[in-house]
C-alpha cells in the first residue's frame, strides 16, 4: 500500500553522543508507534559524509491518522522522546502528501492520485 503521507524530521546528534545510541531509542520508539491505526512504517537514514545528522521518515495512511497518534502518544513513546531531548535536536522538515508523479528507473512516468 502506498502511503498518503510522509511525515519527515531531520536529527542533529549532539557531540558525546553517537547516531546508533539514538537509532536505539529511535527503533524502541517507532515500534510502538507503529501499533498505531494508519502506521505504514518509519526509516532513518545517515546523511553521507555527515554521520551525526540522520533524516526520519515516517509513512502513515492520512494526515488524520498520524495526527491521532500524536494526540494520544503512549506514555512510553513520551517518555523515551524527553530522555533523548538532551541528546539531539530535531527539526521538523514537513508534511507531505501522496506524490502526484513518481519517475521509475526504467524512464516511466507513473501518474498518482491527483491526475
Amino acid at each position: 500500500m502506498e502511503p498518503n503521507m510522509l511525515f519527515i524530521f531531520e536529527v542533529h546528534i549532539k557531540p558525546g553522543y553517537t547516531a546508533e545510541q539514538y537509532a536505539n531509542a529511535w527503533v524502541k520508539a517507532s515500534e510502538m508507534i507503529q501499533q498505531a491505526p494508519g502506521a505504514q512504517g518509519t526509516r532513518l537514514h545517515r546523511k553521507i559524509g555527515d554521520p551525526k545528522v540522520l533524516l526520519a521518515i515516517a509513512s502513515w495512511e492520512s494526515k488524520a491518522a498520524r495526527d491521532a497518534m500524536e494526540n494520544d502518544l503512549p506514555v512510553a513513546v513520551r517518555e523515551i522522546i524527553e530522555a533523548e531531548a538532551e541528546f539531539v535536536e530535531v527539526r521538523l522538515v514537513g508534511e507531505f502528501e501522496a506524490p502526484e508523479w513518481t519517475v521509475l528507473p526504467e524512464g516511466r512516468l507513473q501518474e498518482g492520485p491527483f491526475f
